[in-house]
């Protein structure tokens, strides 16, 4: 049986850069439109829209990322108190005259580990044979508890080039068999970061 258990998704979580470079926590601030009437949360894909703010990116098949969003800082308009937290609540009230940023992993370098379903949020797993290929994201609902996401991406892999994410590794300490692993290491693909591809907002 493996340790530690993949019982749901969580969105996806920066691990490190290609090459085995040291993930160090290097972000960007990224503004959220005052009023914005969508949750994001700690883990989810967010994109540039244009107006320089950014939303999250809700494809699937088609996701162009710029990166993955890790928290947000924002005045509310009720306390007047800075919050700083993991997940931006949707229609978010600020305080006037102040904005709300999101701290965002935009390196196009960055892998993640994300965990494989079958669908919705029923943990799957891939065989070996999927590293290489591509992969489509599973958009699930956030939680309002924890601030994380349920992203994850789906088990059905393929090298479809338009597809937003790679397969670079899988992650064997939570294998549940000798060749299916409920969780991946992933890359966003470069034609479909936002930052390589040369289509503008």
């Amino acid at each position: 049986m493996a340790y530690p258990t993949v019982s749901a998704p969580y969105g996806l979580k920066p691990v490190n850069l290609i090459g085995g470079q040291v993930f160090a926590g290097a972000t960007r601030q990224m503004e959220i439109a005052s009023g914005y009437a969508t949750s994001i949360f700690y883990g989810d894909v967010v994109k540039r829209v244009s107006g320089g703010t950014i939303e999250k990116d809700a494809g699937t098949a088609t996701a162009t990322p710029a990166g993955i969003f890790l928290g947000v800082q924002f005045t509310n308009g009720s306390t007047g108190q800075v919050q700083q937290q993991q997940f931006y609540p949707a229609s978010q009230s600020i305080k006037s005259g102040t904005k709300i940023f999101a701290v965002v992993a935009d390196d196009p370098d960055t892998l993640f580990q994300v965990s494989v379903v079958s669908s919705g949020t029923t943990i799957s797993g891939v065989g070996i044979t999927a590293i290489g290929n591509n992969a489509e994201l599973v958009q699930n609902a956030g939680s309002a508890t924890t601030g994380n996401s349920a992203v994850a991406i789906l088990a059905a892999t393929a090298t479809t080039i338009t597809l937003p994410v790679r397969i670079i590794d899988v992650v064997r300490d939570t294998a549940t068999a000798a060749d299916n692993f409920p969780e991946v290491i992933v890359k966003i693909n470069a034609t479909m970061h936002q930052y390589n591809n040369a289509t503008g907002v």
